[in-house]
């Protein structure tokens, strides 16, 4: 790799999607960035506009700058709140036992 540029890949996965995709970028470049070079909205459906992202797992703002070698992770909004679903599945289990 040239001095100046970037590697970085981009991950999205939903119900039925598992896209992952390999960007090189300007030195300097945001998450955002890689996540258009990625033309994600282009090739899936579904994909939303408005979105959550990290890096390695980590959540971080649309402007944050990469890193050579960063993994720009896409997430989606959760279906449920967790505590709620853990009390839908205790009170299950409280049911199915007695």
């Amino acid at each position: 790799m040239s001095p100046g540029w970037l590697t970085v890949t981009v991950v999205y996965c939903a119900p039925g999607v598992e896209d992952w995709s390999e960007v090189r970028l300007p030195q300097g470049s945001a998450v955002s960035d890689a996540i258009a070079a990625a033309k994600l909205a282009a090739r899936i459906p579904d994909f939303e506009t408005s979105i959550d992202a990290g890096i390695w797992g980590r959540r971080c703002p649309l402007d944050h700058p990469l890193a050579n070698g960063d993994r720009v992770e896409i997430y989606r909004p959760l279906q449920i709140d967790p505590k709620e679903g853990r009390r839908v599945r205790a009170a299950l289990r409280r049911k199915t036992r007695f």
